[in-house]
């Protein structure tokens, strides 16, 4: 509908009560109105409803439409007020879920900081009994490592090798990781020959 005249002559019915005209015009214009909103707005529902509030102010505020004028100019006038609203609407509502989160984390920080600690605390106490189980060398080497002592010096200790050392040390390290894995105690995994020295 790109004839002003036939613009005019529906808003001349409208005028007059027929608001059924007004169809025509929502019918011929729905099409670039919409293009126009959702370039601005990525939600599909929300661009129908503001077609859809755009028609309706654009009904109530004819009368304030100066003859002559691009119609289609005159629609998106009101819909950039539409989306204005629109936006500032969202914005409060962004914020409002961002306060509603940072409620929430902050009444649950606590008891994650206290879960983690658990954990961590729970997972040290079954690390320090896997070791305390392990053959006499084995636990030798981890304790030294533990307390920072160099292999030379645990090697020297044991009456070993550092080569021999390292080994220990290897054994030890899957040894603890199967314990872990499937709780304290002899199973199977367990190394055949935990304190034998190659």
């Amino acid at each position: 509908m790109g004839d002003r005249a036939e613009v005019e002559a529906i808003l001349d019915e409208v005028a007059r009560g027929r608001t059924e005209a007004f169809g025509q015009i929502v019918r011929a214009y729905a099409l670039p109105l919409r293009s126009y909103l959702a370039s601005q707005v990525h939600r599909l529902d929300d661009v129908d409803d503001l077609a859809q509030e755009v028609f309706l102010a654009a009904l109530e505020s004819l009368p304030t439409f100066r003859r002559g004028d691009d119609f289609g100019a005159w629609l998106r006038g009101i819909a950039r007020n539409k989306l204005l609203l629109y936006f500032r609407s969202q914005s409060r509502r962004s914020q409002t879920l961002q306060r509603f989160r940072d409620a929430v984390s902050a009444l649950i920080e606590d008891d994650l900081e206290r879960a983690a600690a658990s954990d961590r605390a729970e997972m040290i106490e079954r690390l320090l009994h896997c070791i305390t189980e392990l053959p006499d060398q084995l636990r030798h080497v981890v304790r030294a490592g533990l307390d920072g002592e160099k292999p030379a010096e645990v090697a020297q200790t044991l009456g070993t090798t550092v080569g021999a050392v390292y080994n220990l040390h290897y054994r030890a390290n899957r040894l603890l990781r199967e314990r872990l894995r499937r709780g304290s105690g002899d199973g199977p995994g367990t190394d055949r020959n935990p304190e034998g020295v190659p």
